[in-house]
């Protein structure tokens, strides 16, 4: 009796089991359509904001329903975390926090042929406020041929107490890691420090004279950090015949960022155009797969003649 019961048992089970499935299936399906519709509202809604309302109504779907849809989209695409495209207030646009800038300085001496490669010999960092950070001197990866001490103020002595590159650049990125970075001609610390920071986290002193608009400081030549401290701070530095001192090159350079730091934030700011793909995901909608560029004509009112059912390149 046992034996014959455990296929009927079976049977009643398969059904039911199928059942499941089909329902598995038809929710899958109802889910990938949903999503679908939710990525043509989304972008019928921007299309609308771009002034492209030519896009007709999703068959199966009625114009009230839509609107209304459309209309629930539009927040979330306008809230999704983009920056703002309005111009910011002198207020808002008061630039990074003191703890998020530092100022940088390399010294470099000369190693290779002739001492013409030039490697870098000391760093050092300083906070906004022009604190110390760091200041050690760095032992380079070949043998030094030229201290170049009366511009560098490196001497032999500063090497007995050198740290290897490559601690000392460790150290010294993990240090800069998200930070906005201030010094003058930044290009040759990088080069130094083999390097490059993230551009729009870049302070570059040079540009502080076509900020300024001062007629004395041509602003396509490159003024030295002598002169702009000398010009716009009244202060001398880079004298004497002990060379540069990175600390006191590091802190002139903050000094001149916080003269023009108004100016100069206010202008990347304005400088910042939102980008789509600058979007956060939004689960709800979504939005990551839309905004591919899978899904975007060249041009856009290509794309809303398309959605008409006109060719692209036809015309009546």
């Amino acid at each position: 009796m046992v034996a014959r019961e455990a296929p009927e048992s079976a049977q009643c089970l398969c059904p039911s089991l199928a059942s499941l499935n089909a329902k598995d299936v038809l929710r899958r399906k109802h889910k990938r359509k949903s999503r679908q519709h939710q990525r043509f509202l989304a972008r019928k809604a921007l299309l609308q904001e771009h002034g492209l309302r030519s896009t007709p109504p999703e068959p199966g779907s009625s114009p009230g329903t839509e609107a209304a849809s459309s209309v629930r989209q539009r927040p979330r695409a306008e809230s999704g975390g983009a920056p703002c495209s309005r111009k910011p207030t002198p207020g808002e646009s008061a630039g990074p926090l003191p703890s998020k800038c530092v100022a940088i300085d390399c010294e470099m001496v000369g190693t290779g042929p002739r001492g013409r490669v030039s490697e870098l010999a000391r760093c050092s960092v300083v906070s906004y406020y022009g604190e110390v950070l760091y200041d050690k001197y760095i032992q380079p990866e070949m043998p030094i041929v030229d201290y170049r001490t009366r511009w560098s103020g490196i001497t032999r002595q500063h090497m007995r107490k050198a740290i290897p590159f490559q601690v000392a650049q460790k150290e010294i990125l993990k240090l800069l890691k998200g930070k906005v970075l201030v010094g003058h001609a930044l290009h040759n610390d990088f080069q130094a420090l083999k390097y490059i920071h993230p551009r729009g986290q870049t302070r570059d002193t040079t540009y502080v004279p076509s900020l300024l608009s001062q007629p004395s400081l041509h602003a396509r030549t490159r003024v030295s950090l002598k002169d702009l401290a000398l010009q716009l701070l009244h202060k001398k530095i880079q004298v004497g015949q002990h060379g540069h001192s990175s600390v006191e090159d590091a802190v002139t350079a903050m000094e001149l960022y916080r003269l023009v730091e108004v100016q100069w934030e206010q202008q990347e700011a304005s400088s910042l155009q939102p980008h789509p793909e600058d979007r956060e995901p939004d689960s709800s909608t979504d939005m990551e797969q839309y905004m591919e560029d899978q899904y975007w004509p060249e041009d856009p009112a290509q794309g809303a003649s398309r959605g008409t059912g006109e060719a692209p390149g036809r015309t009546e």
